[in-house]
């Protein structure tokens, strides 16, 4: 084909291929995590064990370069790259020798042999571990190759004793990939249905699309017999079909004919059997290897944009990683700005998370919305719903409060005392869980501080644990001045009860309140107290009674002092007789005994202090309300400007001074070994990405190329012309072989 613009091959096989081959070797280098999902096209050889499927890779390479013997010779997968070049030299080189050439293919076929025994003994053992080998030849197609081991069904030597599904999940781990294509080899003189590898292919490919059927040992089949309708698709169709192929005896092997002189005999062979007359496009060895390059071709094309597209996003994701890991720093300069730029980025993302300007979780909450739910949702709630300010007060102890609170006297009026000293005492409880909520917010600050910067801080564990300490000493730190300050907002409240408050419920309106929670509606009426507030009814019959009270005790005392004095003066200088004194005695009235008080006293109970212990705890629950209102605003504030705020602002500084210094450098700046080796590793891997990427970008054009059509020069199938042998049958095909030979054979072909 015409080249339209700079020096491009002739055929797209010559420049589309390589790339191809190219990116093979680049990936090859990429671990197998990071090269899950960059699967290139290749072409996979699979088939039972003797199904001549290594015959065949050799004779698409023209060249005798892989183990033989009666037995499973495959047993390791042979990854076999074919690179067609102008010199006419030819060697091969295996991966795991680098930069070292084998121009002898014996050598080769040494080679593969001792890295098969290494790794899976000299015992017939089966390995799943690739060998890796391109050849270098002016006849070869440059195509990727897989060989894998053939399927075997009875273990022998070391071979364990699911040999057979073993084999057959290794072949599904290469084939299962939607970029393999499935060459699948059967030999012709056993029944097709039963092929082991069209079975495999059908599950790997159960439409076909990637499916290539070969026909194997056509030269032995029984007299009389042909293949025919194998290579027509009447048995098993296939999407793109079957090739009929004639491979090496295992007589040829033993007399060193050559893979060439067969290709000779396998053209030959057809021309002049009758029942391949007409399927040329179907037989003999270069038309595999054309049907497999074109197919090749098409299947590279399909595949290239969701490979690109696989490859970029790869390499942004390395690239980040990369960024991440950032360079090496050696100098104390550079270590000194290094720590500066993460203490930086560690109070940065400190304060996002806390003001929600972080990554936006989905599912949970985060940073500063669990500050804010724990404020609302958990201390607000909790002080209006689970705390009742006069749960703790029985009624009890409000009387013994009122009464204590009158003294020797008594109280005619509900004095303040008793709810000042029980309304103090409530909004004292509330000191502990305000405190409890600026635990809370401190311990939500310590979680935020632990999720900045994390990739960042895992390659310094010294500074990692360093900053962890210094963080939670600050936070610490700012913890004590918020707790002191929830501490001096109860006890302000506690120290002025502002009973004027607009929002305070007092006066007669609490009286009426009381009386009606305690008395009848009737009662409770005709006990109201006058328009002007003072109280009356019951208020003044318990005044009346505690006077009558009184004035009898009064009366006792006088009767007690004046018996004292008529005793004394009796006594006294007054010389009586006894008769005298019997009869004085006599006439004074008896002194009644009365019962000691007990050592705990209780108050009293009356309808009437039901009504001021009413009125007591509505006085409480109205003026707890005003506080805790206060409270609910005043907390959160003090907890965020002590805490919060005061670490948003204050942290960088504190950092710098406590971590930015010469002599702790070095030590905080020590990477771990394993990161080191992580960055080189990502290094490398970065360095694969983007000479993938590089390759990738010269795909276009060719793309583009074959979209117009595709011309095979006489070479194009990568195998040379074999002379005297087109179209002309009389000529002697084998010049090396020692015995001419006959259209068929005998002798069965291996591995």
């Amino acid at each position: 084909m015409p080249n339209p613009g700079a020096a491009v091959p002739e055929t797209v096989g010559q420049a589309v291929i390589p790339l191809i081959n190219g990116l093979q070797d680049i990936i090859a280098r990429l671990d197998g995590d990071a090269a899950a999902g960059l699967e290139l096209p290749q072409v996979a050889a699979i088939g039972g064990q003797s199904s001549g499927k290594s015959s065949v890779l050799e004779a698409l390479v023209g060249r005798d370069f892989l183990p033989r013997g009666p037995d499973i010779c495959t047993r390791r997968p042979l990854v076999l790259q074919l690179v067609r070049h102008a010199a006419p030299e030819e060697w091969g080189e295996f991966l795991h020798v680098p930069g070292r050439q084998f121009h002898d293919f014996e050598q080769i076929k040494r080679e593969i042999q001792l890295e098969t025994d290494k790794e899976a003994g000299d015992n017939k053992g089966v390995s799943e571990k690739q060998i890796r080998l391109k050849i270098f030849s002016p006849n070869v197609l440059d195509i990727t190759l897989v060989d894998l081991p053939g399927i075997t069904r009875v273990p022998v030597g070391d071979q364990p004793s699911d040999i057979e599904s073993r084999i057959r999940a290794m072949i599904m781990q290469y084939i299962k990939h939607p970029s393999c294509i499935i060459l699948a080899v059967s030999p012709a003189n056993a029944d097709l249905a039963n092929s082991d590898a069209l079975q495999l292919a059908r599950l790997a490919d159960p439409d076909g699309s990637r499916t290539i059927g070969v026909i194997t040992k056509l030269d032995i089949m029984d007299r009389g017999t042909d293949a025919r309708n194998f290579l027509l698709g009447n048995v098993i169709p296939l999407k793109f079909g079957y090739v009929g192929v004639v491979n090496r005896s295992q007589e040829d092997i033993n007399f060193n004919r050559s893979v060439k002189d067969a290709l000779a005999f396998e053209e030959k062979y057809f021309l002049t059997l009758p029942a391949y007359h007409g399927l040329a496009h179907c037989c003999g060895v270069p038309q595999l290897a054309k049907k497999l390059n074109m197919i090749l071709l098409k299947h590279v094309t399909n595949m290239l944009p969701g490979l690109k597209t696989r490859i970029n996003a790869q390499l942004v994701a390395v690239a980040k990683e990369h960024a991440a890991y950032g360079d090496t720093v050696e100098s104390v300069a550079g270590q000194g700005v290094k720590l500066l730029n993460i203490l930086r980025k560690y109070c940065e993302a400190f304060s996002s998370m806390v003001e929600g300007k972080n990554r936006v979780s989905t599912d949970k909450l985060s940073g500063g919305a669990r500050i804010h739910y724990i404020f609302q949702s958990i201390f607000v709630k909790s002080l209006e719903q689970e705390i009742d300010p006069c749960k703790s007060i029985s009624d009890e102890d409000i009387r013994t409060t009122i009464q204590n609170s009158g003294g020797p006297k008594g109280a005619m009026f509900l004095p303040e005392v008793p709810f000042e000293i029980l309304v103090r005492k409530q909004i004292g409880r509330l000191l502990d869980p305000s405190l409890q909520c600026a635990q809370f917010i401190y311990d939500e600050l310590i979680k935020i501080s632990h999720s900045c910067l994390i990739s960042e801080l895992q390659k310094f564990p010294a500074l990692k644990k360093r900053l962890s300490e210094v963080v939670c000493s600050f936070l610490r730190d700012g913890l004590r001045p918020a707790e002191t300050m929830i501490t001096h907002i109860i006890e302000m409240e506690m120290d002025y009860i502002n009973t004027s408050h607009p929002s305070f419920v007092g006066g007669t309106k609490v009286v009426e309140l009381a009386k009606h929670e305690v008395l009848p509606p009737k009662t409770s009426a005709s006990l109201s107290g006058r328009k002007d507030g003072t109280i009356v009814g019951s208020e003044i019959q318990l005044a009346a009674e505690r006077s009558q009270k009184s004035r009898a005790v009064f009366a006792r005392d006088a009767i007690r002092r004046a018996s004292v004095e008529a005793e004394t003066s009796l006594t006294g200088g007054n010389q009586i007789g006894n008769s005298q004194v019997g009869e004085s005695s006599s006439k004074l009235p008896s002194i009644i005994p009365l019962k000691e008080p007990p050592i705990t006293l209780k108050p009293s109970e009356t309808e009437q202090d039901a009504t001021e212990v009413a009125v007591v705890k509505l006085l409480i629950k109205s003026y707890y309300d005003i506080v805790r209102k206060n409270i609910e605003d005043a907390i959160p504030k003090a907890v965020m400007h002590f805490l919060v705020n005061h670490t948003k602002r204050d942290l960088h500084n504190f950092l710098i001074r406590k971590l930015y210094r010469e002599n702790l450098l070095n030590e905080l700046m020590r990477e771990t070994d394993e990161v080191l080796m992580r960055r080189q590793r990502i290094q490398e891997m970065l360095e694969i990405l983007e000479q993938a990427h590089r390759t990738l970008e010269e795909f276009p054009f060719e793309v583009d190329k074959l979209e117009k059509g595709y011309n095979l020069t006489e070479h194009a199938t990568g195998l040379s012309k074999i002379h005297g042998v087109s179209g002309d049958s009389t000529n002697v095909i084998y010049t090396s072989s020692p015995n001419c030979y006959s259209p068929h054979r005998a002798s069965h072909m291996v591995l």
